[in-house]
């Protein structure tokens, strides 16, 4: 089961963002998706797959307009092809 926990949770440094979400499979993190301030493109939100579960994978990150496109274009990312 997919789901997110808020990364000052996660993370107990308490400088991030109440837009910064760690993703969670099986308790483990496979990923992030978070809020940008500053991008290229119209896309605030980014997603990222964690270091050590992007292996075959043909897309490892990306932008998205909302967290819930960008939770949709994660977990695209994540079925393995």
């Amino acid at each position: 089961m997919t789901s997110l926990i808020r990364a000052v949770t996660s993370r107990p440094s308490g400088e991030l963002s109440n837009d910064d979400y760690d993703v969670l499979v099986g308790g483990t993190v496979v990923g992030r998706i978070f809020k940008v301030n500053a991008t290229l493109v119209d896309a605030r939100w980014m997603w990222t797959l964690a270091f050590g579960h992007h292996e075959d994978r043909k897309l490892t990150h990306g932008y998205a307009e909302t967290r819930e496109a960008a939770m949709a274009a994660f977990a695209k990312s994540c079925q393995r092809q």
